[in-house]
């Protein structure tokens, strides 16, 4: 007999919590095969294809595409061959973060189909009494869809087996110490925003206090009966501020919101600069982008400034210099906006500087960059020049301390060896942390990045 085992949302690492669904690789009744990807989602580092660990015929999909899972909570059941399996099994995903195993699911009926996850909004798990303290089962209990969510209950209190599902009464346990959560991020917002984590039912696996738990009940006191169910408006349209984008606007408004930063800016002549790339690129060998040049300039001004290759620890209250530069680099796709981090680049040359950024690039604009690619930057470059623009304010890319920026490099007039000339000209902007630095350290190291765009042969000094 098949035995039907659900695959839960495993840990993607680098502390996430959560994905959205993008899309679904297989359907329901389609065989797949171990380790095959059943299903494209989006965490707030990248895009995903997670491969399931069991091989068989997938029984029910649990989550529609655009709808945000906690890690933990069911993805796909599916059904494999096994001796003694009674259908209604349940087993966990393998890897870390997969729910642990249970026993065989149905409702107080015996009804396998109770079984399958219909979003969270019906289910709610009981434990019940096998005569000790530690033999504590679980099982699904179909309700109506006005009961609360999953909540844990005592087990005198637990329903009897042969009580219909509408008449299940749950009473919720006031337990001691602390609130159950996902992540100490959730503990934090409902701290901020005054929300009793104990007055909240956990949307999560196992009654667990989601993010999407404490974000509703700061909505819920502006709602009012007419806001509950708004009426559609053909003026606007409503984007959710999920995935990448959400995490993104989380990180700016945390960089805004921690760092005191300041900007400083200068004009240089890049004529000299573009003439030596050109000169590069004349040579055997792959071709050298304007990005790398800059990357390598960087990287020679903050062996100069190791200040602004640096993190504040608010918990020490110190300032962390870094000796690796790992530089990130803005990157458009067509998902949003990305930061890609090249490792180490204070050991490259020109040649691999370009080969590494055009290799992160294709990644990202392919969706495939995975977090550990897109964590642990220390400085970022950020060139706005693709857009046509010649200058910005950047905002740092927290918990960093500095961002340099890179307007267009276009024709401009220019004072050059005493007379007016057109030359080719770019504005340089950098944003910085002032806590690890003062002004005199921020305009050096900017002064030092557009001496050697005016002068490339500057950098000889450091190969």
């Amino acid at each position: 007999m098949p035995q039907v085992l659900e695959f839960a949302l495993p840990d993607l690492g680098e502390g996430l919590t959560e994905a959205q669904i993008v899309t679904w690789l297989v359907e329901v009744g389609d065989t797949v095969a171990i380790d095959q990807p059943v299903v494209e989602v989006e965490t707030a580092k990248a895009m995903v294809e997670v491969p399931c660990p069991h091989g068989g015929v997938v029984t029910a999909r649990h989550g529609d595409e655009g709808q945000s899972l906690p890690v933990g909570a069911p993805l796909v059941s599916i059904a494999v061959e096994g001796e003694g399996g009674t259908g209604a099994g349940v087993g966990a995903g393998t890897g870390a973060g997969a729910a642990p195993a249970g026993p065989a699911a149905s409702d107080a009926s015996g009804d396998p189909a109770a079984s399958a996850d219909d979003g969270g909004s019906g289910n709610v798990l009981v434990g019940y009494g096998t005569g000790t303290a530690t033999a504590v089962r679980r099982r699904r209990v179909r309700t109506s869809t006005t009961t609360a969510p999953a909540v844990r209950v005592r087990e005198a209190e637990a329903p009897a087996p042969a009580a219909p599902a509408s008449a299940v009464t749950v009473t919720a346990e006031v337990a001691e110490g602390p609130v159950p959560v996902i992540s100490p991020l959730v503990r934090k917002l409902a701290r901020d925003n005054g929300i009793d984590l104990r007055a909240l039912s956990g949307s999560g696996p196992e009654g667990l206090i989601v993010r999407a738990d404490v974000e509703r009940a700061v909505a819920e006191p502006a709602r009012t009966p007419a806001a509950a169910e708004p009426v559609p408006d053909a003026a606007e349209e409503r984007v959710p501020l999920s995935g990448m984008r959400g995490a993104a606007a989380e990180k700016l408004s945390r960089s805004r919101t921690e760092i005191p930063d300041a900007t400083c800016w200068v004009d240089a002549d890049a004529t000299a600069f573009l003439a030596a790339r050109a000169a590069m690129n004349a040579a055997d060998g792959e071709k050298i982008s304007v990005l790398a040049l800059f990357a390598r300039v960087t990287s020679a001004a903050l062996a100069r400034f190791p200040e602004l290759n640096s993190r504040v620890d608010t918990v020490t209250h110190e300032i962390v210099r870094l000796k690796s530069v790992h530089l990130g680099f803005a990157a458009q796709t067509e998902r949003g906006l990305v930061v890609p981090v090249l490792r180490e680049v204070q050991d490259q040359n020109a040649e691999q500087l370009s080969a590494g950024l055009a290799a992160l690039t294709r990644t990202a604009r392919d969706g495939r960059l995975t977090p550990a690619q897109l964590t642990g930057g220390t400085f970022t470059l950020n060139n706005y020049g693709v857009f046509g623009v010649d200058g910005s304010t950047p905002i740092i890319n927290h918990p960093e301390a500095a961002m340099l920026g890179i307007g267009r490099i276009t024709p401009k007039p220019w004072v050059h060896e005493g007379e007016l000339a057109v030359r080719q000209v770019v504005q340089l902007s950098l944003t910085f942390d002032h806590r690890v630095c003062d002004g005199g350290v921020a305009g050096g190291f900017l002064r030092y990045v557009a001496d050697c765009v005016e002068h490339p042969a500057l950098l000889l000094r450091t190969l």
